[in-house]
């Protein structure tokens, strides 16, 4: 038997490739297929099954396309209902990979065929069970996604309590639990920083398998959860009613534009999506820009922030390309009309205007403070973050709801902007320069380099 966690950082996604005797499985998929094809082809094994333990929403996954190169059966718990053939599991239901066993537990409240698929060994021992995003390190699913239903969050909350202790909690300590997410994902309200865990672990420091009624549960599984991403039902959509293949959207997307055509692009209404790091964006950009860098986590963002219906025409560094468009794809956003050929050195070649953001150091902006306390801060942080401390007088908005708070800000003053690092403040101040804020300066490091100058951080009175 042989199991390898893929996990990709950048969208806190773990998909898993299982063998035994020659034959595969896989559970989760991300959208592009070579590397699970690869690692069967490596190990000489039949990729026999790609096993989906829901329709995720922060991810596109690749079942479809896996299925369609290897042959495999995509299995869904029961339930499901997709517009491409599948094959729907009972619960309990069992499937043979070489001299191991996986079997289906039906385990609504996440979505309504959210289920977790247990591994029982050649020994006939249940070593595993893949969770999907019924149980995380730490945390359970939101009860919040369940597509065209009309069933409340509280409803889903009940379900979601009554599969964990019918299907979960009786599961024997020493199983190991790989779930479908770890930190970093909003399917989640606060998953822990590790990928994998075991049932007796969880037992003792989940907050969500404590012994409590159900009523104690639903409180505390919905208190503080947060708006879901705005392209989660896109792309739960999309992995129910199926898409076109990877491979003919990256074709399609990957287009060398000319200055002149990149022009004619933006005529026509499509937005610049620069994928340079913040460090490189603030130095020189095409004016309009967002920047959303690949160093970070960047589909979600993206997901987050652009509206999927918006043509985008892309800004890369060269030989990124393909990355860039191949990470929107993973989330859904396909409606990209090209790229920059030539990246900026390009447009600065061809004399074209460009613009800059200013950045200061943390130091400078006690320096700025101590003259003027006063000065205008924004915080873009999540509001989880900003429990920790937030300076004295400054205003608190979550960047995922910067698009929807900036009628609160005034473009003709100065805005002091950071977030914890400086990836997201880079954002926020692009996104505010798209807008008409022409005053804006970004903090070099973020919160974790303001702590180191003394700045008085107060305890905040309320998160946006």
């Amino acid at each position: 038997m042989y199991i390898e966690q893929l996990y990709t950082s950048c969208l806190a996604e773990a998909a898993y490739y299982i063998e035994s005797d020659g034959v595969a499985a896989i559970i989760d998929p991300l959208r592009e297929t070579e590397p699970y094809i690869a690692m069967a082809e490596k190990r000489n094994a039949r990729i026999k099954y790609v096993f989906e333990t829901h329709f995720h929403a922060d991810f596109v996954s690749g079942h479809i396309d896996l299925a369609r190169k290897t042959g495999a059966t995509i299995i869904y718990g029961p339930t499901a209902q997709t517009g491409y053939e599948t094959h729907v599991a009972k619960d309990g239901e069992e499937f043979t990979i070489g001299k191991i066993k996986i079997k289906v537990l039906h385990t609504p409240g996440h979505t309504l065929e959210s289920s977790c698929y247990l591994l029982t060994d050649e020994n006939g021992k249940e070593h595993a069970v893949f969770t999907g995003d019924t149980l995380f390190v730490g945390d359970v699913g939101r009860p919040d996604l369940a597509i065209k239903s009309d069933l409340t969050i509280n409803d889903l909350a009940g379900m979601m309590y009554d599969s964990l202790n019918a299907k979960i909690k009786p599961l024997a300590d020493e199983v190991i639990v790989y779930p479908a997410h770890g930190a970093g994902s909003s399917c989640g309200k606060n998953i822990g920083k590790e990928t994998f865990s075991t049932i007796g672990q969880q037992k003792k420091l989940n907050y969500a398998l404590q012994p409590m009624s159900k009523v104690e549960f639903v409180k505390a599984v919905t208190d503080g959860l947060t708006d879901a991403p705005q392209y989660f039902m896109l792309d739960a959509t999309l992995n129910k009613q199926g898409y076109s293949s990877i491979d003919e959207v990256l074709t399609k997307n990957t287009k060398a534009l000319s200055v002149e055509e990149f022009e004619e692009q933006l005529r026509k209404g499509a937005m610049i999506l620069d994928v340079r790091t913040p460090d490189d964006f603030e130095k020189g950009f095409v004016p309009s820009s967002v920047n959303i860098g690949l160093n970070g986590q960047y589909a979600p963002w993206v997901g987050a922030l652009l509206d999927a219906n918006v043509p985008l025409v892309l800004i890369t560094d060269e030989g990124k390309e393909t990355e860039a468009v191949l990470r929107l794809a993973r989330v859904g956003y396909e409606n990209v009309n090209g790229f920059l050929k030539g990246g900026i050195a390009a447009w600065k070649n061809a004399g074209k205007d460009v613009d800059t953001v200013k950045s200061i150091s943390a130091n400078e902006l006690a320096a700025r403070i101590n003259s003027n306390p006063e000065l205008n801060v924004l915080d873009v942080r999540k509001p989880g973050e900003v429990e920790s401390g937030m300076i004295d007088g400054a205003q608190h908005i979550c960047l995922s709801r910067l698009l929807k708070e900036l009628h609160t800000l005034d473009q003709s003053k100065h805005y002091f902007v950071h977030c914890a690092g400086g990836y997201r403040s880079m954002m926020a101040a692009s996104i505010m320069k798209q807008k008409g804020f022409d005053h804006v300066i970004n903090i070099h490091g973020g919160m974790g380099k303001i702590k180191e100058t003394g700045i008085r951080l107060v305890q905040p009175v309320s998160a946006v």
